[in-house]
């Protein structure tokens, strides 16, 4: 029997890496089409922060008017009640359903915060908390805010 010299037995390992090599990228090479061109699609408007607070009266937000688009919307409960906040469109003049809810939290203790993202759009709303007695804030969106598309450091 013929002993191999380790160069002999390094040729097929050099051979089947540079098979698999090859066979990469011809598989890589492959990817790349020109059939599907990307769009770049508008980017969303920046976020805004929305402040609300409640307490055993009233909510109360600030900004009331602002622009369609993704909120941030921050509440801060300054009643003595665990409160659950709605954040949703306002009746039609004499309606007796609800409107349509955009934003919910969960139960907010007393003198706790919560924040929650949405989304809104055009039209008027009401922020409200599921206590009876306490007053709904009201809020106003206008159009939709302008993209964030050629803004630098947006998330």
């Amino acid at each position: 029997m013929r002993s191999q010299s380790p160069a002999h037995r390094r040729k097929p390992r050099q051979a089947a890496a540079a098979a698999c090599a090859l066979t990469a990228a011809v598989v890589l090479a492959s990817c790349g089409s020109d059939d599907h061109k990307y769009t770049n699609a508008e980017r969303p408007p920046t976020p805004i922060v929305i402040s609300a607070s409640i307490n055993d009266e009233a909510v109360s937000v600030s900004p009331k008017r602002f622009g369609a688009g993704p909120i941030t919307l921050i509440i801060s409960n300054q009643s003595t009640s665990s409160q659950q906040v709605t954040l949703e469109s306002a009746d039609d003049p004499g309606g007796d359903s609800p409107g349509v809810k955009a934003i919910e939290t969960g139960p907010i203790s007393p003198r706790e915060t919560a924040s929650v993202k949405g989304d809104v759009k055009q039209g008027t709303y009401a922020l409200k908390v599921s206590v009876d007695g306490v007053r709904a804030a009201r809020i106003v969106v206008g159009k939709p805010r302008p993209s964030s598309q050629n803004q630098l450091l947006q998330p």
